[in-house]
């Protein structure tokens, strides 16, 4: 049978006229990127019952293909066009930063090679860079030298796989093999200690590992969203009268509203007196450790069990991109496996032919290699250079935070620790609930406008608005003209407020 179009034509390839073919989709891309980008701002404003409308236009799989030009030109248009722009000044709800064009360079060669990091055969370089960059990393959070580790999708994955370990670590001094036996009765009696304040990914865990929610201990904050030691040794002692198994302590290490960071040091410290495992969660602030200025808030990870950090926030990198590592590899026994036609041991495992598989380390089989990401982000920038920007970020919230404080119909909740800033819209007649409706009404009509992406999150049970300020290329003038626009809006709409929502009929 002939097809047509040639499939040669159709992937890359070590020959001229794959490589032609590869850079003309490669310029396409580009040209749907220019398009969209004319006289953008944050987001274009489109609502989510038109984006239906215009998805639901889209013609998923026709009978006969058109050239990759006309393809982008349709549907992906539509998708970078109704995208919010991370790389704009006035884009600032979420943990979602401005991709680093090294980060996109490299992203590019891994797709087009393609490699899935469970056995060697399909990742052989890949399998190598990736294991010196843990190295590395595991260095830089201070682990001791048989520390190991792994790239993950991001912090949700890194909490699950840490608390497994730590779950079958806790069955195990038991002398019950969770992963062979189940969860047993012993199961029903484990527990995980985090504040108040930690991802909810924590409770998401306990539920997949067979714990469920209510396994999940939390600890009151201070002033400032910080865990309390004290709490925390109380916590586990009335957990001990009762004759339950603190299995894990989960310390946040930038919590999502406040950044707040657990006082490592002295979490540390009660955890290693008890013999739990200690978790740190650094998703966040995890990128602090390229900082000269900031490092020093995270003393005391060092002393954890296991860390997980996001290189998709404070290192700007393409989505999904993170790492758990461990302080023994040890630890990771409970996610090896060897199967035949992945990672057998044979004859060659002695000579130089013995291939490191790296599908006993992961919970995810095939793999992609986005090591290679932050490999080019370092040998590119460099740690000065990457420090220097972090540094700028949380210079802007500190900023941001300045011009939220002065200005008379804003309510700054707290000075920040790292680079989100959380702010109450303040109307003129100041009742709860008809606060509640402005800062909701702002947000969205900020969005509607197009003239910013801000987030929303509750203190105290009420609605507040929170800037998370990623972007290292904004300026002190950006965030004034941001908090600027804040503050007009929700002026304007305090005089005409939003009508309530319907009660009961």
């Amino acid at each position: 049978m002939t097809l047509d179009p040639d499939p040669a034509a159709l992937f890359p390839g070590p020959h001229p006229a794959a490589f032609a073919a590869h850079r003309a989709a490669l310029e396409a891309a580009l040209s749907c990127l220019e398009r969209a980008a004319a006289g953008r701002g944050p987001y274009r404003g489109t609502s989510p019952s038109a984006l239906e409308t215009l998805a639901g236009a889209v013609e998923v799989l026709p009978e006969h293909g058109r050239p990759l030009g006309e393809a982008l030109a349709g549907v992906g248009d539509l998708a970078v066009a109704h995208a919010v722009d991370p790389t704009h000044p006035a884009c600032a709800a979420h943990l979602h930063s401005p991709p680093l064009n090294a980060a996109l360079a490299a992203d590019v060669l891994v797709s087009a090679t393609n490699p899935s990091l469970d056995s060697w055969d399909q990742s052989p370089a890949a399998t190598h860079l990736e294991l010196r960059l843990i190295e590395t990393l595991c260095a830089m959070a201070g682990l001791p030298a048989e520390a190991d580790g792994v790239f993950t999708t991001g912090g949700t994955q890194s909490n699950l796989m840490a608390l497994l370990l730590a779950r079958d670590a806790a069955l195990s001094r038991q002398g019950h093999d969770a992963a062979m036996d189940g969860l047993g009765p012993q199961g029903a009696n484990l527990r995980i200690v985090c504040s108040e304040m930690a991802h909810f990914s924590v409770q998401r865990s306990a539920a997949v590992l067979g714990l469920g929610n209510r396994a999940v201990v939390t600890v009151h904050t201070d002033d400032r969203y910080r865990l309390r030691p004290d709490a925390l040794e109380d916590t586990l002692d009335r957990l001990e009268r009762d004759g339950l198994t603190p299995m894990a302590v989960v310390a946040t290490a930038g919590t999502t509203d406040f950044g707040s960071i657990d006082p490592l040091p002295a979490v540390a410290t009660v955890a290693r007196r008890r013999g739990v495992w200690l978790h740190v969660d650094a998703a966040y602030a995890g990128g602090l450790l390229l900082s000269d200025r900031h490092r020093g808030l995270l003393e005391g990870v060092e002393q954890a069990d296991s860390v997980g950090v996001d290189f998709h926030k404070l290192l700007w990198q393409p989505i999904a991109c993170g790492a758990l590592l461990v302080r023994d590899r040890v630890a990771l026994a409970p996610v090896d496996v060897e199967v035949a036609y992945l990672n057998a041991a044979d004859a060659d495992q002695e000579s130089e032919w013995r291939q490191p598989h790296l599908v006993g380390k992961s919970l995810q089989t095939t793999r992609r290699f986005d090591a290679l990401k932050v490999l080019v982000t370092f040998q590119t920038l460099g740690r000065r250079t990457l420090g220097a920007l972090l540094d700028r970020t949380l210079d802007l919230a500190a900023c941001a935070a300045d011009l939220i404080a002065a200005a008379p119909s804003l309510d700054l909740v707290q000075r920040p620790t790292l680079n989100s800033v959380v702010l109450r819209c303040r109307p003129c007649l100041d009742e709860p609930e008809r606060s509640d409706r402005l800062n909701a009404a702002v947000r969205t009509r900020l969005l509607a406008d197009g003239a910013a992406v801000v987030g929303r999150t509750e203190v105290g049970g009420r609605t507040h608005l929170k800037l998370t300020l990623l972007n290292p290329a904004a300026s002190r003038a950006d965030l004034a003209v941001l908090v600027a626009t804040i503050t007009q809006t929700a002026d304007r709409l305090d005089r005409h407020p939003p009508a309530p929502p319907p009660g009961p009929r």
